[in-house]
């Protein structure tokens, strides 16, 4: 059995990764592709009280859940289905039901905190970085929270200073020397996406 290709896509909040780990997919046969987004595997927070989840630092690598996402990967690799957890970024804690999925030639595992791991590191084939000015992340992820997470602006700015801004300096800019590839302006660099896809087109065919 010919083992996936797996591939890893980091980069800063907001830099645009969400969008070229889904256009990447878009891009090849259907079935061919699947995604998973870190962001799934946050600890779920349901023994804390609500205030408590709060002030937890979700951009710090120890927030998330690296074993699960292992076991799963190497399910995946091994052609075998995984269930990925749900995470509800309201409460902070898993829904009941996680989201199904099958293995496929390709996997596209997607988040800030990806290149961290070295175990994530030694299962990813391609590793590509989307490097975006900090000014752009900062409007999109606030725009973000806003629209999909049902923050406030308050807790937004709160939270960037106190973790956002100090965890990508920490541990995601420096994250970006394990990068195979880097693609600058995120979702909106199709030339480095359309090269990408020609290659995985090769693997999947």
């Amino acid at each position: 059995m010919i083992r996936p290709t797996v591939i890893g896509i980091a980069g800063g909040t907001g830099s645009g990764k969400t969008t070229v780990a889904r256009k990447v997919a878009a891009g090849l046969p259907e079935g061919a592709a699947v995604l998973i987004e870190h962001d799934s595997y946050y600890r779920d927070l349901a023994d804390l009280q609500a205030d408590d989840r709060t002030q937890v630092n979700f951009d710090h690598p120890d927030s998330l859940d690296n074993d699960l996402l292992i076991a799963h990967l190497d399910q995946l690799r091994a052609g075998q289905p995984a269930v990925i957890p749900q995470y509800d970024f309201t409460t902070h804690c898993r829904l009941p039901e996680g989201r199904p999925v099958q293995a496929a030639p390709v996997i596209i595992v997607e988040g800030i905190l990806v290149f961290v791991d070295p175990r994530l590191r030694e299962r990813m084939h391609i590793k590509l970085f989307v490097d975006t000015a900090s000014d752009l992340r900062v409007f999109r992820r606030i725009r973000r929270d806003l629209e999909q997470r049902g923050r406030s602006f308050d807790s937004i700015r709160a939270q960037y200073y106190a973790t956002v801004r100090p965890m990508h300096l920490e541990f995601v800019a420096p994250s970006k020397r394990w990068a195979d590839l880097i693609i600058p302006e995120g979702g909106d660099n199709q030339v480095g996406i359309d090269l990408l896809i020609a290659r995985l087109r090769t693997l999947t065919v």
